[in-house]
């Protein structure tokens, strides 16, 4: 079971803040640091010193941090032209020496597009799937040959499809509970398939949906790997599970219902059951990004265990 750790900047951090927990994260021994991309804070929280960019923030600890990988849950489709945004990541990409993974969604916060300019659109999902073809068409295109695509929200002629990133192939993720488009677009372009903030029940039976999508598209499914993000809240006794809650403004018995929380055993227990319905890689959801000692107490008493 990989390890990643996941941070919400909207919700109140500066880019020495992300700093910080991506060296510990890469000094503790687990697979990555990934961010969300929002540009508006949610819930009771002020957000403040205001948001911050995914990909300039994963371009400036691509040259500060030198083993994890690096990504987004998710990239907002409606935030970025396809073609701008496939020079980014492949930028980053080289920049961190091939350690990038690519998560893309449809977007979905509407406040945060009408508080910076940013036009939401109705079809959302149309603008996804034309995106990946986009953005995975790019990177493909062979050195010296041109790519070009005319769909109903983008159109691309003649582009030399540059720069090229590091990797022969950067991981695509995709993720959600949609029971057929989401699975049927999972099957085509994913690299990974994540279920973010779900029971086990409902990730058995979105992983299903997916593995069945795959094999229907002629892949196997075990070429995708499967993983879950949830909110993660680790204690040495009953009393530190308490403080971490409260210090994110959640109760702890809804924690150990809907989340990873309690002692580092029964951390290591919840797990595992997400692992025996097929996930091998979980996104912890760290909401205290000021409490790096959660972060040690994972890595020391939780991932031995794994």
């Amino acid at each position: 079971m990989d390890l990643r750790i996941f941070t919400e900047p909207q919700q109140g951090a500066d880019y020495e803040t992300l700093l910080a927990v991506a060296k510990a994260t890469e000094d503790l021994g687990f697979d990555a640091f990934f961010r969300s991309d929002h540009y508006l804070k949610m819930g009771g929280v002020n957000g403040d010193p205001g948001p911050t960019d995914a990909w300039l923030t994963l371009a400036g600890l691509a040259r500060e941090t030198s083993r994890i990988r690096l990504g987004t849950l998710m990239t907002a489709a409606t935030f970025r032209l396809p073609g701008v945004l496939a020079i980014q990541v492949a930028q980053v990409d080289a920049m961190s020496g091939g350690r990038v993974e690519f998560g893309l969604g449809a977007g979905w916060y509407e406040a945060e597009h009408t508080a910076y300019g940013i036009p939401f659109p109705k079809a959302k999902f149309p603008r996804l799937e034309e995106q990946l073809a986009i953005i995975t068409g790019l990177w493909e295109t062979p050195v010296g040959e041109t790519f070009s695509y005319e769909g109903e929200h983008y159109r691309l002629t003649e582009s030399p499809a540059l720069p090229k990133p590091a990797q022969p192939r950067i991981p695509v993720l995709l993720g959600g509970m949609g029971k057929e488009r989401t699975p049927r677009l999972a099957a085509r372009y994913a690299d990974e398939f994540n279920v973010p903030f779900a029971s086990v029940e409902d990730t058995a039976a979105q992983f299903g949906r997916v593995a069945r999508a795959v094999e229907e598209a002629g892949r196997k499914p075990g070429d995708l790997v499967y993983s879950n993000a949830l909110v993660v809240c680790v204690g040495r006794d009953d009393a530190e599970v308490a403080r971490r809650a409260e210090a994110i403004g959640r109760d702890a018995d809804e924690l150990r219902r809907n989340g990873l929380a309690g002692s580092p055993s029964e951390v290591v227990e919840a797990i595992g059951r997400f692992a025996a319905v097929g996930s091998t890689r979980m996104y912890l959801q760290v909401l205290d990004l000021h409490d790096l000692d959660h972060l040690e107490l994972i890595a020391s008493q939780v991932m031995p265990q794994l």
